[in-house]
């Protein structure tokens, strides 16, 4: 005897396919920015540019569309702030615990920045709005903008105390002070909170250039990366993926079920702080003493793994 299906499954069947492809789609995208590299196409000077567009003008754009007509004062709440500072705290501690005793410090100092610092910006945002309503995109909006002021600070702390860098936290505080999609966020919150109206061909302007923000970041974070290091530790990379994919998704999951928050603040944080490790890492590594080729080959394997485990958190919020 067949049993066949019901539409309930058929349509939770359908969904999950939904999901699949489209993170493979991003998958896809993203070896297509390798490539290119590879191929002469997007060398450092295009590449640059196509990064410039990106970062100052596509993800601006869907970070102000996405919170510009949103009540912000029932999204920003301290029980949204206090899980995601703590996620990244608890995480970061941990990661300190298992790298402590690393003898290079280069390495050790890539392995543990690299386990709590998300792609809030460059992947995390954009798949959210590609795969979950207004509502759970701007939370994941201010998610983007109490990462960014918890991890950037973090991660430079850690680099310069360990490697010893000749930096000051102040210049970096006083560049993430200005950084564009931050300022979106602020004025996409003013807006929202005053009530002020937006020109129809404005929002439809926005719209567009906020639907490249996924292709191009996913372009951009291909194209940087590079996993021509001569040795693998296989040992630190798989601590660095278990930690970023495994363990901090799941203190999230923790954390915002203990607070008791609701259903769209829930799937925007999880999933959030379930990406991989961010592109900046590398940069952040290469400038401030870090080992920049272990850092990238974490990249493309946080990366890589987490169309695994993006796809499971998203069919589990959903």
């Amino acid at each position: 005897m067949v049993v066949l299906p019901s539409l309930s499954e058929l349509l939770a069947l359908l969904a999950s396919m939904d999901v699949l492809i489209r993170l493979c789609g991003l998958l896809v995208v993203l070896l297509v920015g390798t490539g290119l590299r590879r191929g002469g196409i997007l060398n450092a000077s295009r590449t640059e540019r196509l990064n410039a567009a990106t970062y100052y003008i596509a993800l601006p754009a869907l970070v102000f569309t996405a919170t510009y007509d949103q009540d912000i004062a029932a999204i920003i709440t301290p029980r949204l702030v206090g899980g995601v500072v703590g996620v990244l705290l608890v995480t970061a501690a941990i990661a300190w615990l298992l790298n402590r005793r690393r003898d290079v410090p280069a390495r050790q100092s890539v392995a543990m920045i690299q386990s709590y610092h998300s792609n809030l910006g460059y992947l995390g945002l954009p798949l959210v709005a590609a795969t979950f309503d207004a509502e759970v995109t701007a939370i994941a909006s201010v998610v983007l903008g109490i990462g960014s002021l918890v991890q950037v600070p973090i991660t430079v702390l850690i680099l310069v105390t360990i490697n010893g860098a000749d930096t000051r936290l102040v210049d970096r505080l006083a560049q993430l002070a200005t950084n564009p999609v931050l300022l979106a966020l602020l004025a996409g919150i003013a807006v929202g909170s005053l009530g002020l109206p937006v020109a129809q061909p404005v929002t439809v302007a926005l719209d567009g250039l906020a639907a490249l923000a996924l292709p191009l970041a996913l372009l951009c974070v291909g194209a940087t990366l590079d996993v021509d290091g001569p040795s693998v530790d296989l040992g630190a990379t798989g601590s660095v993926v278990g930690l970023k994919l495994v363990v901090m998704p799941a203190l999230a999951w923790l954390a915002f079920s203990a607070l008791g928050v609701g259903t769209s603040t829930f799937t925007a944080a999880v999933v959030m702080l379930g990406t991989p490790t961010a592109v900046s890492t590398y940069v952040f590594a290469n400038e401030l003493g870090g080992d920049s080729e272990f850092a990238s080959l974490n990249v493309f394997a946080t990366t890589l793994v987490s169309v695994g485990s993006l796809f499971v958190l998203i069919r589990l919020v959903s």
